[in-house]
């Protein structure tokens, strides 16, 4: 699995007025309807659901936002650069500013494992993140994204 594979240029936003993880999640599913043509009621309630399981931050600035659901056909992220970091219950203490979300069908397993291991692995590269964090350009974000893929399928 590539990152390009479930990361749409589209789907890569910088944000600047985020006060609440409510408020990302409004902002994410309105990315997933403007994308993929997802519900974004639907998003929201999964995403909210996924994360009163426990936070989803990771650390470090970073949080992995995820949820199956119906109504997808496939695995599909999205991507959001915060200007203003936001308290996201890390364990770290650290509020969030990187964060990248997974959306996957109930039946998606594997490929929903295999996509978080993609991501995860990405975002817990420090040269990675420290170049999202210097960049607001959505195109350039991309870029940094997938540009990875080729070193990590060596």
């Amino acid at each position: 699995m590539l990152m390009s594979d479930i990361l749409d240029a589209n789907a890569v936003k910088v944000l600047s007025g985020c006060t609440s993880k409510k408020r990302l999640f409004h902002d994410l599913g309105a990315l997933a309807e403007g994308v993929h043509g997802l519900d974004p009621t639907v998003v929201i309630e999964a995403l909210i659901e996924r994360e009163n399981l426990g936070p989803t931050a990771v650390g470090k600035g970073i949080a992995l936002p995820h949820a199956r659901f119906e109504g997808i056909e496939e695995v599909c992220g999205m991507f959001v650069r915060l200007e203003k970091p936001l308290e996201f219950d890390a364990a770290d203490k650290q509020p969030v500013d990187l964060i990248f979300a997974l959306l996957a069908p109930v039946s998606a397993g594997v490929q929903h494992l295999k996509a978080l291991a993609l991501v995860s692995r990405t975002m817990r590269n420090p040269d990675i993140c420290a170049k999202l964090r210097a960049n607001s350009d959505v195109a350039a974000l991309h870029t940094l994204l997938t540009a990875t893929e080729t070193n990590q399928a060596a």
